[in-house]
């Protein structure tokens, strides 16, 4: 699958050429090259609510638009254009929390049925990203055992069907809803399903790993779900973290990978579904900078009324998201705290000296600074060359957002 991100989304619904050079450059180039392309990706979950309607408008005519090009080019039987959609565009009523009673988002209710209709039209599947984390993320009552599949909850009961868990309850609010977009039989693959281990109360390696324990067993078994029975395509996410993702849905998104970000499997797992306990391999030859780590100078007294912008400086340059409310590094005491901020800043800046200074805040020690269940990352070294820091100026702070209180 190859995918065109939501920045592109404007100017290819505004010009069909976009679509056009965008298939040359992307699609026949990577045929060429012998890549197997069955999918592309119009945009990622551009109808997310906390993305506040900022795709709506566009999303169909640039979808439009790249199907012509895909048609154009002699691709458009082979090549199935897709719009990934986040399990947030439909629901069922809090009065009704039944699949059966699911349907789209009354505000994109007739704009989803325009563009399923028009999916269905060119053979094209739906793809939708479930993620059963987020039931518990949102909704702070939401029985905790219905997030898993190992049967320890009460099941829901709708029109002889039985649930008794959260991704088949989901999945099939869905399949309600194209029942009544007018396509009932219309293909669904789920594009991202997994669990975080990080940024959150709930994102953690234990209930991770007991998420991808039962649903890869169900997988394997192709259970399906009560609607749709039998085997069901879904791709897992994700392989690795990503330190710069937008955590403007929450702090874990930065932590979905089931590798850490030098390539360490973080938990058991068995890709089989027969529930062995074994790890998946670790990428190997990962080389590492010197181990060294940037750390609070507690002897600067005199430059302690610097610290506030300091930490509020490293962290908008770097992922602070572990310091977070329930995450790995919450119970850091306010020195630890501190440390982790200026260390991650200095390793994110490839140990440039420069990067661990504030102002004499900081420096730098050879004594692994990883507390308890807070690690303290040293940075892998980089094929591209070092990053080159961030200069800190005090005076430009008046323009960073606060992103932990920390003192």
């Amino acid at each position: 699958m190859l995918a065109a991100p939501n920045d592109q989304l404007e100017s290819l619904a505004r010009d069909p050429r976009r679509a056009r050079d965008w298939v040359r450059h992307n699609v026949t180039a990577n045929l060429n090259a012998g890549v197997d392309v069955r999918y592309v990706a119009v945009g990622n979950e551009p109808f997310l609510k906390s993305y506040n309607g900022s795709f709506i408008n566009i999303t169909f005519p640039a979808l439009k638009n790249m199907q012509r090009a895909l048609d154009e080019a002699g691709f458009g039987q082979r090549i199935k254009v897709v719009v990934p959609l986040n399990a947030d565009i439909y629901s069922s009523p809090e009065n009704k929390p039944v699949p059966s009673a699911g349907s789209f988002r009354k505000d994109i209710n007739a704009l989803m049925v325009d563009i399923v209709n028009f999916l269905h039209v060119n053979d094209a599947p739906f793809v939708v990203n479930i993620y059963p984390f987020l039931s518990l993320y949102q909704n702070p009552n939401f029985p905790l055992n219905f997030s898993f599949f190992d049967g320890a909850t009460k099941p829901v009961y709708d029109q002889g069907m039985v649930y008794t868990n959260v991704f088949d309850a989901n999945f099939d609010t869905l399949v309600w809803s194209l029942r009544k977009a007018g396509v009932p039989d219309m293909r669904i693959i789920v594009g991202e399903v997994g669990w975080p281990t990080d940024g959150d109360k709930n994102a953690n390696v234990k209930y991770a790993q007991r998420f991808y324990s039962g649903f890869l067993k169900n997988m394997a078994k192709n259970v399906g779900t009560p609607l749709r029975p039998g085997h069901m395509d879904v791709y897992l996410f994700a392989l690795i973290d990503e330190n710069q993702k937008s955590v403007l849905p929450g702090r874990f998104e930065r932590h979905w990978g089931l590798f850490t970000y030098d390539g360490k499997p973080k938990f058991s797992m068995d890709l089989s579904g027969n529930g062995k306990d074994n790890y998946l391999a670790e990428v190997k030859g990962v080389q590492y900078l010197p181990s060294q780590w940037c750390v609070f100078n507690k002897d600067a007294k005199d430059k302690y009324k610097d610290l506030p912008a300091s930490v509020n400086y490293a962290c908008s340059n770097a992922d602070c998201t572990p310091l977070g409310y329930g995450s790995s590094c919450n119970g850091l005491s306010h020195d630890e705290n501190i440390s982790y901020a200026f260390n991650i800043y200095f390793q994110t800046m490839d140990q440039d000296v420069r990067a661990c200074s504030f102002g004499g805040l900081a420096k730098i020690t050879t004594t692994n600074a990883s507390q308890g269940g807070c690690m303290f990352p040293v940075q892998i070294l980089s094929v591209s060359g070092r990053v080159a820091p961030l200069i800190f100026l005090p005076i430009s702070l008046v323009l960073l957002v606060s992103v932990f209180t920390l003192l």
